[in-house]
Order: C-alpha cells, then structure tokens, then sequence
C-alpha cells in the first residue's frame, strides 16, 4: 500500500516544473543535459528512472539501445503526464507507481538506477533498501548542494513547495559515498554543474563492487 500524505502528491506538476525551467534555477534544463548521458554512458539494456515527475530527459531514450526504461513515481498525475509526453516509448517505457519509502517498495530488478533530486526526499537508508531491491549494476545520483539559505529557490512558485521541508534531507557527498559503499557500490564518475543561484547540482555514478 502506497503510504498516505507524501507532500509530492500535492505538488502540481506544472507548478514543479515552471519553477525548475525558471532562468533564475535552470535546474530542469541542467538535468535534461544530465540525463541525456546518464541513458547513454553505461552499457545496459534496462535502466529505471526513481522520481520520474513529468519525464524530463525521456526523449533521450533511444529504444535500439535501452529495451526497457522503468519510470518510478508515486504521484499519479506525473505518472498520467509521462504516458501523455512519450507515445513513442509505449513499447519501452514501464511506468510505475511505487512510494519509496515503503519497508519493501514493490520494484523490479533493473541494470542502472538513475535517481535525481531524489535521495534528498527519501534519505540515504531508504536509497540503500531501494538499491538493494532492485539490485542494479549501475547507480548514477543527482543530489543538490545548498550553497545559500534554503533547498528551494525562491520563486513565484515558491509556496508549492512548503509541504517538503518536512521530508526534505540536506545531502552531503561523503555520507552519500559512504552510504552507498557500504551495499557494495564504488564511486567511479563525478560531474559537478553549477547554477545561476548559488546552488549547484553533483553527479555522481557508483558501480557494484
């Protein structure tokens, strides 16, 4: 069962992502960059998408390349979104609803995780309990570093987003590596990408030992 309450399902979809393409953010367009070589660094066939939203970056997915692309999300507007934005993967892209949090969330195995602006909502125990469940070759991360006051940018939609302190975990890259070296992945690829806000977003790619 699908815990109640999340505040991502009562952030509106264009709200999120008005806010995140804003020139004063660009993380939406950062991201779309991220993601382009996130599907194509690595020599997989499946790969799964943790924190799907709308589906930013899916057009980069090349279905002679990837078979199947799993989108997990556990508000069903994004979910409904990615369906409506990406006719052409039907056949590739596996959408599904999953709340992360969950003691054993209900995932498939796949050979890459990608997961973007999203340990900073689950926390590193609950990406470890994921990582173990579906058991992928490949994890490539996305975490913002807060180099001012607050995790999100002021904006005219800023209010959408007041629900989210209350599950919202400050990242460190460190106790990231660690959290992740301890399941058995090893740090091997790090990127970092500044943004016009005194923030800046880290990639980085962990490979199972």
């Amino acid at each position: 069962m699908k815990q109640m309450g999340n505040p991502w399902e009562t952030v509106s979809l264009d709200d999120y992502e008005n806010h995140m393409k804003l020139d004063s953010v660009r993380q939406l367009q950062t991201m779309n960059q991220l993601i382009a070589d996130q599907f194509t660094r690595y020599p997989v066939r499946n790969a799964m998408v943790l924190g799907v939203a709308g589906g930013n970056g899916l057009e980069h997915v090349d279905p002679e390349r990837l078979e199947t692309v799993y989108g997990v999300d556990l508000n069903q507007e994004y979910l409904a979104a990615c369906a409506a934005r990406y006719p052409h993967l039907t056949e590739t892209l596996r959408l599904v609803e999953a709340d992360l949090t969950a003691a054993e969330p209900d995932l498939p195995p796949a050979e890459m995780v990608i997961a973007n602006l999203l340990v900073e909502y689950i926390g590193y125990p609950c990406f470890q309990r994921v990582l173990q469940k579906v058991f992928p070759e490949y994890v490539s991360c996305v975490i913002q570093i807060n180099t001012d006051e607050g995790f999100v940018s002021d904006s005219p939609y800023i209010h959408a987003f007041d629900g989210l302190g209350s599950i919202h975990h400050q990242m460190e890259e460190e106790a990231l590596t660690e959290y992740l070296a301890a399941i058995g992945y090893m740090l091997n690829y790090r990127e970092e990408c500044p943004l016009p806000n005194g923030k800046k977003l880290v990639r980085m790619d962990y490979v199972r030992s």
